[in-house]
């Protein structure tokens, strides 16, 4: 399978992308070198339909067991792992993926190659996939901080097929939450948690979202369960292993 890049759909085009060394219109700053770049239409609409397509019938899927707090469960959503040959091994919640080579998919190899030209810099050099089927299937509050990533990773998240809410929340600080609540009742203490500092975006179709800086040090994110989505969505989340 080979999509075509049309000059206008060019990433490095883009005008998210096209002032300031990108941090133009799309950029959101969260404070203390952590930062989230979205641009809603990063792949046309009519090739997001085709790679949707292509990822649905010829990724192999699996929705492996995992243990989350000591409990085993399915984890839900299915996933598949490509990444170049030789690298550190994934592992996370007791479960290490098998790990497919990039010549087996020749148009995720495209997507990488879109990704590297429109983030100058970027290195991408594994790939987890997610495909969530409907609106039961989620992924909790976590961060992407683990040490194969580095201080400071890059990660690049591409949404197609069905619109998802991709949640972002600070972690809190223990010696900060500590001194705040000192001395104040209960009911003060939850008041003041409610309003921590959270954004919100809508992942849609043909998206790419980019976490980087501390995001993954100072940043929980989410994609939470939603009861009236019916369709799937699949995520492609680039990543550089050091």
């Amino acid at each position: 399978m080979k999509l075509k890049l049309k000059a206008k759909d060019k990433p490095t085009d883009h005008p998210y992308l096209a002032k300031e060394g990108g941090k133009g219109r799309g950029m959101v700053d969260l404070g203390n070198g952590s930062e989230v770049l979205y641009i809603p239409r990063f792949i046309s609409y009519e090739e997001s339909w085709e790679y949707l397509d292509y990822l649905n019938k010829h990724i192999p899927w699996t929705r492996p067991t995992i243990r989350v707090f000591g409990r085993s469960c399915v984890q839900p959503r299915d996933t598949c792992y490509v990444a170049n040959a030789g690298l550190p091994e994934l592992a996370y919640s007791g479960y290490q993926p098998r790990v497919y080579s990039w010549d087996e998919f020749p148009p995720l190899r495209e997507i990488l190659d879109r990704v590297h030209k429109a983030l100058p810099g970027s290195c991408f050099n594994s790939l987890l996939l997610n495909r969530y089927k409907g609106g039961d299937d989620c992924v909790g509050w976590h961060s992407d901080d683990e040490k194969l990533y580095g201080p400071t990773p890059e990660i690049a998240s591409i949404s197609f097929g069905c619109e998802r809410d991709f949640l972002l929340k600070k972690k809190p600080s223990k010696i900060s939450q500590a001194k705040r609540f000192e001395g104040e009742p209960p009911s003060k203490r939850l008041k003041k948690t409610s309003h921590s500092n959270q954004h919100s975006f809508t992942l849609k179709h043909g998206s790419l979202l980019l976490m980087r800086g501390y995001t993954q040090r100072d940043w929980l994110h989410s994609v939470p369960k939603r009861a009236k989505v019916e369709t799937a969505r699949i995520n492609l989340t680039f990543r550089h292993v050091l």
